[in-house]
């Protein structure tokens, strides 16, 4: 199985297959509302916006392990996505990235990418880098910025 093999489920219920990304520099990301790392959201916004058209996409995937610090439904998540960062890319429902109920998703990228200590998910805003080939290729720590990820991310465009 493979990156584009995995389907998601969006914030508004509908289901995703990663294939729809075929060709794109993907960055899927753990997200949280409630961490001190949430700032992030409106630098990956920023790269976002900047790189799009050149065939970027972020893949925000909401998890509520670490702190308690996603405890929103849907709806509300989304509302505090658009109205504090007017996140634009795709937020998917909210999964769990370590344990027995890993979101497949996760599952797939700790295995091909392991971490510092392990390949569990340590922290809110851990970023894999995934190819045009559907390749993960790079996995930065939470306090890792998203602007300090722009010039490895321009290399893959």
């Amino acid at each position: 199985m493979g990156f584009y093999d995995i389907e998601a489920e969006r914030l508004d219920g509908t289901v995703e297959s990663m294939s729809t990304y075929k060709g794109k520099t993907v960055i899927v990301v753990n997200t949280a509302s409630k961490c001190g790392l949430t700032p992030q959201y409106e630098g990956l916004e920023k790269l976002y916006d900047i790189y799009k058209n050149q065939g970027l996409v972020i893949l925000g995937f909401p998890c509520n392990q670490f702190g308690n610090q996603e405890p929103g439904n849907a709806e509300e998540i989304e509302e505090f996505c658009q109205l504090n960062y007017g996140v634009s890319f795709p937020m998917f429902a909210k999964i769990e990235v370590n344990g027995k109920n890993t979101h497949p998703i996760f599952k797939y990228l700790k295995s091909e990418l392991g971490g510092f200590l392990g390949s569990d998910i340590k922290w809110n805003f851990t970023k894999f880098i995934i190819d045009k080939t559907g390749k993960p290729v790079k996995r930065f720590a939470p306090i890792t910025t998203p602007e300090s990820m722009e010039d490895y991310i321009v290399e893959l465009l």
